[in-house]
């Protein structure tokens, strides 16, 4: 009851006819974050694409400038050399056919699934398990790398992925209610950014439509695109 309370003051809180420049959605965010936990800030984008095309599909990593708030799990396929690099970096589980039996009887430590190339083989056979949860390591996504510290390091200091839903729309979370307005501003300025800057050549018309702010107990907040993707 005290959670529908809480929700209901926040939505009559929000002008559900107004659009808000992201400085003044992320304020009315943060002060409808009541929650008894330190809620996530998400942002979420409507674009003008169609992702069941190829040429349309838009996905990424974004590294933001203040980081997540939230501790994320690594795990990494390698061995050897590798294997102990990974280990060194902060990796919080390392393995080869010891870890692709983990995840085949569904223990999934991680958040974030990393791979050296000559590991791929094996990963592959992984695929129907960690490909539904956003997890197979992924080239293009710097995921699959030599550069197996540089892939921890970026993860853990505040990488987030994103990929486009059947509606055409992508969201990460942004950071905690706790953090400062500005450096809320900072990431969601940046994640626009790696979208922008990701327009995939078959998206034709206005590409970003829609910008909404929101905490994960509170009300959606809809945000004048202008002034995030300015």
């Amino acid at each position: 009851m005290a959670h529908n309370k809480r929700h209901a003051a926040a939505i009559t809180a929000v002008d559900a006819n107004k659009t808000y420049a992201l400085e003044d959605a992320i304020a009315l965010v943060k002060s409808n974050a009541r929650a008894k936990f330190d809620e996530t800030i998400e942002i979420s984008m409507n674009l003008g694409i169609d992702p069941r095309h190829a040429d349309q599909m838009v996905r990424g990593l974004v590294g933001l400038p203040n980081g997540t708030g939230k501790v994320l799990r690594v795990g990494v396929f390698a061995r050897g050399a590798k294997a102990e690099e990974a280990l060194a970096a902060g990796a919080d589980v390392v393995g080869s056919d010891d870890l692709a039996e983990k995840i085949q009887a569904g223990d999934i430590q991680f958040d974030r699934c990393i791979a050296t190339p000559d590991m791929m083989g094996l990963v592959g056979r992984l695929g129907k398990i960690l490909g539904p949860r956003g997890l197979m390591p992924n080239p293009r996504l710097g995921t699959v790398t030599m550069d197996v510290k540089g892939a921890i390091t970026a993860a853990k200091a505040g990488q987030v992925e994103f990929r486009a839903e059947k509606a055409g729309i992508v969201h990460a979370g942004i950071g905690k209610a706790s953090f400062p307005a500005e450096k809320l501003i900072e990431n969601a300025k940046a994640f626009a950014d790696a979208i922008v800057k990701a327009k995939p050549t078959g998206a034709k018309g206005t590409y970003v439509k829609k910008v909404a702010v929101s905490s994960t107990m509170g009300a959606g907040v809809r945000v004048d695109a202008a002034t995030v993707t300015a």
